[in-house]
């Protein structure tokens, strides 16, 4: 446990330093803008941001700053601190990629699960013809069609902002189309191989009923690769959350992250990619924990 906490302190140094490093490498700059401020002005804010040290230096004191949980000042939103603005948006990402995470999670075992009851059959064909279509079509795509159908043709649901319930449906929909796909396509392939396994033949020569059979001795099975690709999954909805805020306008740090990337707001890109990280490092260590706890074969080799 001591190790792995402390392999995952030197992978999170190792990522803010390159996010430091390759922003500060980028062309353009945080007071560069259509109208040149006078060079006076502009020395005087670089001055005021302390951006006129050298590198190390600038280094040093954000990464000072950051242990003690400062993110410093917005150079885009004068008025709010980083800190701020990631305190006002995480709330938002989290719902929509939660929300994402638990329907893709349902589709995606109900269809891998039908699909994997007669392989090479007609709901087999069906299921897995819809599920390439749902990994074929980027959030990209997906988003604006369901703008265009749902809230536009139909007006079922808001098109985009936040108020009510209702203006988080098609965003998370959106956002957990290919991840449920993925799944559904995992969980077939565990799902199909789990019932070859000896003691699941066995069980149905018993004369369990399939859906006991099921949860009682495939289920446990197949959930190892699904647990394993949590992990991943849950980093990417996160992460993932980016095109869907954007085209459905949700106050979201995904959608801060464009706007500060647009105007080179070294601060405001740092403070996402960092908590984009820090999240990232964790769900995988959760999701590395709880493998180990789930597969008697894990703890046998530790």
């Amino acid at each position: 446990m001591i190790n792995r906490l402390g392999a995952l302190g030197v992978t999170f140094l190792v990522i803010v330093t390159l996010i430091f490093g390759l922003l500060r490498l980028a062309p353009g700059g945080p007071f560069d803008g259509e109208r040149a401020l006078p060079p006076e002005i502009e020395a005087n804010l670089r001055a005021a941001y302390h951006l006129d040290e050298p590198l190390p230096q600038q280094y040093v004191r954000w990464l000072v700053n950051l242990l003690q949980g400062d993110l410093g000042p917005s150079f885009s939103q004068k008025d709010f601190s980083v800190n701020e603005l990631i305190a006002e948006g995480l709330p938002v990402s989290l719902l929509v990629g939660g929300l994402a995470l638990v329907i893709a999670l349902i589709t995606g075992v109900i269809a891998g699960t039908l699909a994997a009851q007669r392989p090479g059959g007609g709901v087999d064909g069906i299921i897995m013809s819809l599920v390439n279509l749902g990994l074929a079509i980027p959030g990209i795509i997906a988003a604006p069609v369901a703008v265009l159908v749902f809230a536009i043709l139909l007006q079922w649901f808001p098109a985009g902002g936040i108020g009510s319930a209702a203006h988080y449906v098609l965003p998370s929909i959106a956002a957990a189309l290919p991840y449920s796909a993925a799944i559904a396509r995992l969980w077939r392939g565990a799902v199909v191989e789990s019932l070859q396994e000896g003691h699941v033949l066995t069980a149905r020569s018993k004369g369990l009923s399939e859906w006991r059979v099921l949860w009682r001795h495939v289920f446990p099975i197949a959930s190892l690769p699904l647990v394993s690709y949590l992990g991943p999954l849950a980093a990417g909805l996160l992460t993932g959350t980016v095109v869907v805020e954007t085209v459905f306008e949700l106050p979201g740090i995904g959608r801060y992250f464009v706007q500060a990337a647009l105007n080179r707001d070294y601060t405001l890109v740092m403070g996402v990619a960092v908590v984009y990280a820090a999240m990232i490092l964790a769900f995988n260590f959760i999701v590395d924990i709880t493998y180990r706890q789930i597969d008697p074969r894990m703890r046998l080799e530790s």
